[in-house]
């Protein structure tokens, strides 16, 4: 199995069990994350009351390799704003699509939008 880029959706939707998380259960031995986007993944799970020795413990469970969202990351998730600016991705967005550019790896989201656009990028929608 190939490996995968994991947005904070993706994450969430194996960690809250909703719909399309057997699909992304089934990447995750091979699975990398953006820091950015373990951080965005923690903070929905902190707001949603969890505590933080709970949040961790949920997270490091999965067998996930996470990425440092590093200087070239950052400067793509810049260049890609102009090209997502108008279906609204955010910074986690892009810096989910940023590591999946620079390892020619496919994005997994639960983000419609990110079908939509035209980056060269693969895109798999979870739902």
């Amino acid at each position: 199995m190939s490996e995968v880029v994991l947005d904070a959706s993706a994450l969430l939707a194996v960690v809250l069990a909703e719909r399309g998380a057997e699909s992304v259960a089934e990447t995750l031995d091979e699975a990398l994350i953006s820091s950015v986007n373990l951080s965005e993944t923690a903070a929905v799970l902190v707001d949603a009351g969890i505590p933080s020795a709970r949040v961790r413990a949920r997270l490091s469970r999965h067998a996930l390799t996470t990425v440092p969202f590093d200087e070239e990351d950052a400067l793509v998730a810049a260049e890609l704003r102009t090209l997502t600016r108008a279906a609204g991705l955010s910074l986690g967005d892009r810096a989910c699509l940023a590591l999946a550019q620079r390892r020619k790896l496919p994005a997994l989201t639960a983000d419609r939008a990110w079908a939509e656009l035209d980056l060269g990028i693969e895109v798999r929608l979870i739902r």
